[in-house]
């Protein structure tokens, strides 16, 4: 009969395993409690003071579906008969335009700076730096006593008249068009659904009216780009066409070219049109009524969970640093006894 071992119901090599004993943590945070208390509350104070001075951010959305040439009216039938004689390249159908197409326009430098242009949104856009009494930008007065100003201001002088005028723009605080389109890229955003073949347009903006203003302009804008473009286009296919139509004799070719000059020409028609040409608007924008950002409410409440946690976790190591400092010569005194019994 084997002897029971010495170290039975005990760990191995006289180790001894911790033992998580709840009351304890509870001791510790009620000990720390002041500690836990008041830094919730400094976080919850200075995250409700901090979201009050936040600006409140609107948001303006469009809904839009692309128009094909089966949708846009009278070039169905012709685009049906032309289809019967095959196509030429670069000939596009009219009032056809693809999605992908028009979120590269909307998403494009191109546009958005026929936007700021168009409607002048640069004193809109920048109306910190704008003076509205003086109906001019902001500049700042007194002399320059930055050694590195005044090389700017030399090296200035001796460039050409182009270059001057956007120098002396960045070193005068004036915004530039660069600055307006890196605005515009944080303000509208974007979205396709390629399963429901549609493009929603947000802006967000301080001003709410504003905000459906312009997602108003891009649309506008849009409008105006796309059946002028394309206007310009069915002008050069017809020039093509016509020249093409005089060299040649053969009579089926010739009804082919006569169908596709008629095209261009209803193209060139419908551009005069515009309403529905290559988009439909299922949503039109809305001055929005409620804001989006900053959620103060939620930004509390996170704040709070994030703070206690902190607290806690605070609290129990600030409880370990006071265990090694008051408990360390002790367990030194423990040790060395045990080596002299040995």
């Amino acid at each position: 009969m084997t002897e029971p071992s010495p170290y039975y119901g005990y760990p191995p090599n006289g180790l001894e395993e911790d033992e998580i004993n709840l009351l304890d943590l509870w001791r510790v945070i009620w000990k720390r409690r002041r500690f836990i208390g008041a830094l919730v509350v400094a976080a919850v104070f200075l995250t409700a003071a901090a979201s009050l001075f936040m600006t409140n951010v609107y948001q303006a959305k469009a809904v839009i579906v692309p128009v094909t040439a089966k949708d846009g009216g009278g070039g169905g039938t012709l685009s049906a008969q032309v289809s019967q004689f095959g196509g030429l390249p670069g000939i596009a159908l009219p009032g056809s335009a693809s999605a992908t197409e028009i979120v590269s326009l909307l998403k494009s430098n191109v546009l958005r700076e026929k936007i700021v242009e168009r409607y002048r949104l640069m004193p809109v856009l920048f109306y910190e730096q704008w003076d509205s009494g003086k109906k001019d930008w902001k500049r700042e007065e007194g002399i320059n006593l930055n050694p590195l100003g005044w090389l700017s201001n030399m090296a200035a002088a001796v460039q050409p008249t182009d270059a001057k005028a956007v120098s002396r723009q960045g070193e005068e605080g004036i915004p530039l068009l660069w600055d307006a389109l890196r605005l515009l890229d944080d303000m509208v955003k974007i979205n396709h659904n390629i399963k429901e073949q549609t493009i929603t347009l947000t802006v967000d903006y301080e001003d709410p009216e504003l905000a459906a203003k312009m997602a108003g302009y891009f649309l506008e804008t849009l409008t105006d780009h796309m059946t002028a473009e394309a206007k310009r286009v069915a002008l050069t296919n017809r020039a093509y066409l016509e020249a093409q139509l005089a060299k040649t004799a053969d009579p089926l070719i010739r009804q082919k070219i006569y169908n596709l000059i008629a095209q261009q020409l209803e193209t060139a028609m419908m551009t005069e049109v515009k309403e529905n040409f290559a988009f439909k608007v299922i949503d039109p924008p809305r001055v929005p009524d409620k804001k989006i950002k900053p959620k103060r409410a939620l930004m509390v409440m996170l704040s709070f969970v994030v703070a206690l946690f902190l607290g806690v976790f605070s609290a129990f190591f600030l409880e370990y640093l006071e265990k090694i400092r008051n408990g360390a010569p002790g367990e030194e005194r423990e040790i060395m006894k045990g080596e002299g019994q040995q």
